[in-house]
């Protein structure tokens, strides 16, 4: 087994809910979000992050706006909808259980 394979599988596994996370503090870049995640340690390229994020508009958890940029062209910001907000509640009373239940099973004390 490949040990990096794996760790970028796990990585993908909490992408959508982090996404989630970045966009519920506020409208948000593209760009930043990317910048966020790889500080992070969860490496994402724009080929994953664009279709994502519209997998995630499509399912309406998202939307976003188009903001003039004095510096080019227009910026696209990402914003979480209301029922964006709801989907991330669920999925982070979800997170702490699975966490709870990782950490349960990985610190056990042996039996033998």
């Amino acid at each position: 087994m490949n040990l990096e394979n794996t760790q970028i599988q796990m990585r993908k596994g909490v992408l959508e809910f982090c996404i989630l996370s970045i966009i519920s503090r506020g409208e948000i870049y593209a760009s930043d979000m990317l910048e966020e995640l790889t500080r992070a340690k969860i490496m994402v390229v724009e080929g994953t992050l664009y279709p994502l994020l519209n997998r995630l508009r499509k399912a309406g958890l998202v939307e976003y706006k188009w903001v003039e940029s004095a510096l080019g062209p227009p910026r696209k910001y990402y914003m979480l909808t209301e029922q964006g907000h709801q989907f991330l509640q669920a999925l982070r009373t979800t997170w702490e259980e699975l966490v709870a239940s990782t950490n349960a099973i990985v610190n056990a004390q042996s039996q033998l």
